[in-house]
């Protein structure tokens, strides 16, 4: 028996009316679609579901049985149209975003906080990683959207582009004499070089960039965290690879400059990548539209 669910939406408001013409005015239908459709239904079970009177309609025990069923699927129907109409409208769901410590502190927070502020019934789930890990968490199905420096090759991945960085070196006034100089790679090579010690893109195209010149860039001090290489950069241990935009404070107070060198860092870019061929949730979407 596979019967349409249009005919049980008349038994419904035949039943919850009393009447086919109420129901017909409900739905829409003429009185005589209403009846054909009903007659069908009792045809199909091979059992009377309504008797008729003066009022209108009324159920017999067997319709009875159907509509107590029949009502609790009606009841759940509607709760997931609200539902629905709720996520749409972003007054609820969840938002599963992964990226660096870094990204999250320094460049995703306002973001975060324009959506909180927009959206509040929206629960935020953040996952912190290198890039490798944040794709990891996105083919799990851990994150709608990862926050991650490029390039990233994967024909699992989508990856649209957001924004640029520009990564630099710094140190603080223990090396106060370097402050108007131009450093070649091999001079900056004379001094303690601090960088983050995890797989990260950023240490990776350093490391390439200078490895294109010839040099083997070996580290003296790895740190966890971008906070430990400003930190340890300001108290004169030694002279740091951060991102500028991470510390616009301390370049602005003097107590970090930046280390001027005779060729060009380049840029590096920052991406929103999602699986391909999943679509987003209304949530992922408007933050998305947010980062762009």
């Amino acid at each position: 028996m596979n019967n349409n669910f249009e005919l049980y939406k008349v038994f419904y408001w035949a039943a919850k009316t009393g009447s086919l013409s109420q129901a017909a005015h409900a739905l829409y239908l003429t009185q005589p679609s209403v009846s054909h459709a009903v007659k069908q239904l009792e045809n199909s079970f091979g059992m009377t579901l309504f008797y008729r009177n003066s009022k209108g309609v009324e159920l017999t025990q067997e319709g009875a049985i159907l509509y107590s069923y029949i009502e609790q699927s009606m009841i759940l129907i509607a709760h997931a149209e609200e539902n629905m109409l709720a996520l749409k409208n972003l007054d609820s769901g969840e938002l599963r975003i992964g990226g660096s410590d870094s990204l999250f502190k320094h460049y995703l927070l306002p973001i975060l906080e324009e959506f909180r502020a927009k959206h509040p019934g929206v629960k935020l789930h953040l996952h912190h990683g290198t890039t490798p890990d944040v794709i990891s968490f996105l083919k799990e199905g851990r994150i709608d959207l990862g926050v991650v420096r490029l390039p990233i090759v994967d024909p699992q991945l989508k990856v649209r582009e957001s924004f640029q960085l520009q990564d630099c070196f710094v140190a603080g006034s223990h090396y106060a004499e370097l402050k108007d100089q131009v450093l070649t790679l091999d001079m900056l090579l004379q001094y303690p070089v601090i960088l983050f010690s995890r797989n990260s893109r950023a240490r990776m195209a350093v490391t390439e960039l200078f490895q294109s010149y010839g040099h083997t860039l070996k580290p003296e001090i790895e740190v966890g965290s971008v906070d430990l290489l400003i930190e340890f950069a300001r108290r004169g241990l030694g002279i740091s690879y951060v991102t500028r935009e991470f510390v616009l404070n301390e370049l602005e107070d003097g107590s970090l400059f930046e280390i001027q060198l005779d060729i060009s860092l380049p840029p590096s870019r920052v991406g929103i990548m999602t699986m391909r061929n999943m679509p987003l949730s209304s949530a992922a979407n408007r933050f998305v539209e947010l980062i762009r």
